[in-house]
């Protein structure tokens, strides 16, 4: 099968990327690094196709090929996108049908670490098209969670999941993994970005989730097929995640967590940022905390709060949450006035009740027949007291 052939297979109707644009862009994506800044900055700027052959062609002033001519030179990319596609791995990349919009925004979105810009394709595996992703929402977080924080993240991803928007994540232990169940609890796709090859699993205790994500959902990665998890392909695939995704909620995160990375890259993309507070006495939650108390984060407790932020106005308003009545709160003015006047212990005629009330001897006589009814005041020989309901 040719590269062209692959390619128009696995993007279905719709714009599709050329060859030798696709193939110089897994020539460069095998060069480079994720999201290395000089790498997507020049295939940005001069186009994947020339960038490659200005590489390729590159000489020293002996004449000789240069290292990155001679590596590039070495890559065989039509035989890599043939063995990925055994592997069940696609490459998209911009001009594709399937290629992500939102991941555009990357390009003013400077940079992080060394890290930035548009990626060259990402390989992906799974039924989920990454343009089914615009509304798509990412829960990051500590890879130490507690109870609280897992539960949390749980029941963010399945509320959310549940309304039709893909949850986005990284496949790590605590939060990450707590929010893909969520979903899968639903039994809504997710997808996974990853900071190894697409056909790694990392954590090896994920491999049975990643590999139903890889059936059900969609596992992705800029990095190349075989890479390794290394650290800096984690702060490259930090941004993914939040250009991905319409908002981001992070829910534990110190005050030195990688999930605050995707925060950064969130607020940079003017994605909606939300984070869930813990304990006020928890280091865990206390890089949420700060966020939150300088308004970079809105606080969120659940899925109908990230949804009402997220969605379009007016569209998932959340109901107000207010304590359910109680007999004080059926009362007028006037008779609250009077209970406030009601001794708790030794009873009290209603000439006294009517004095410390500041009000009528028969209005007030008219109230305590009401909180009588109500069950607030109680006649105790020729006077007047509180009941327990009242006093509870």
């Amino acid at each position: 099968m040719s590269a062209h052939q692959m390619g128009s297979g696995q993007m279905g109707s719709g714009r599709i990327a050329g060859e030798r644009e696709r193939l110089a862009r897994v020539a460069l994506n095998r060069l480079g690094e994720p999201g290395e800044v000089k790498l997507t900055s020049l295939a940005a700027e001069l186009g994947a196709v020339r960038l490659h052959d200005l590489l390729l062609g590159e000489v020293d002033p002996q004449g000789l090929r240069t290292d990155l001519g001679a590596r590039l030179a070495a890559l065989d990319p039509e035989r890599e996108l043939e063995q990925a596609a055994r592997l069940g791995l696609r490459f998209v990349i911009p001009g594709d049908a399937e290629w992500p919009d939102q991941l555009g925004d990357l390009a003013a979105a400077g940079a992080l670490h060394d890290r930035g810009g548009v990626p060259v394709g990402l390989w992906v595996k799974g039924p989920l098209r990454l343009d089914e992703l615009a509304d798509a929402v990412a829960v990051v977080g500590s890879r130490a969670a507690t109870q609280y924080g897992a539960d949390v993240a749980r029941e963010i991803g399945a509320v959310v999941a549940r309304s039709g928007r893909p949850i986005v994540s990284g496949g790590a232990f605590g939060i990450d993994i707590a929010a893909h169940r969520g979903a899968l609890s639903a039994d809504r796709p997710t997808v996974a970005v990853l900071a190894c090859g697409a056909d790694r699993v990392y954590p090896q205790a994920h491999r049975e989730i990643l590999e139903h994500l890889g059936r059900t959902g969609a596992v992705v990665s800029e990095a190349a097929p075989g890479c390794a998890p290394q650290r800096v392909r984690f702060l490259a695939r930090n941004r993914l995640i939040a250009a991905l995704s319409r908002g981001t909620v992070v829910v534990e995160a110190a005050r030195r967590s990688g999930a605050l990375n995707t925060a950064n890259w969130a607020g940079r993309l003017h994605r909606v940022l939300m984070g869930v507070p813990g304990p006020v006495t928890s280091a865990g939650s206390a890089g949420v905390h700060e966020q939150i108390h300088t308004g970079a984060m809105a606080l969120v407790t659940g899925g109908a709060d990230v949804l009402e932020l997220v969605g379009a106005v007016g569209e998932c308003l959340r109901a107000e949450v207010s304590a359910p009545p109680d007999a004080r709160d059926r009362l007028t003015t006037r008779q609250r006035q009077v209970l406030d006047a009601v001794p708790v212990g030794r009873a009290a005629g209603a000439d006294s009740i009517a004095r410390v009330a500041g009000l009528g001897l028969l209005e007030v006589r008219s109230a305590l027949t009401r909180l009588r009814d109500a069950g607030l005041v109680e006649a105790a020989g020729a006077g007047w007291r509180l009941t327990a309901l009242a006093r509870a």
